[in-house]
């Protein structure tokens, strides 16, 4: 669309915008709303030169399945060695941890 042919709102479509957002003629000044539509219409002409029919997710990197590690089992940590590792907060078979509700919870 050319710079020198703007976009404008007929009086039909501004009575109908006038109703859908619960406007009322008397309200309002009728030329200063008619020009601040059409500036609105404006922006739209202006934001549709700019292509838009890129991928948005192109902007974030993709995982190759190749790339993942291979899927098998290895021994995981033995309790001794647990409890070896947390010797001063290791009770009853639990791990001792720092309180982190207040009082009364």
């Amino acid at each position: 669309m050319s710079d020198s042919k703007k976009t404008e709102v007929n009086e039909d479509t501004l009575e109908k915008l006038l109703y859908l957002s619960r406007l009322s003629p008397e309200s309002t000044d009728m030329a200063t709303l008619k020009k601040q539509v059409d500036d609105i219409v404006g922006y739209f002409d202006i934001l549709s030169k700019y292509d838009d029919s890129e991928n948005p997710y192109d902007a974030y990197p993709t995982t190759k399945a190749d790339a993942l590690r291979e899927d098998e089992v290895v021994p995981g940590l033995e309790m001794h060695d647990v409890k070896k590792i947390n010797e001063g907060h290791f009770l009853d078979g639990y791990f001792q941890v720092p309180k982190v509700l207040g009082e009364g919870a």
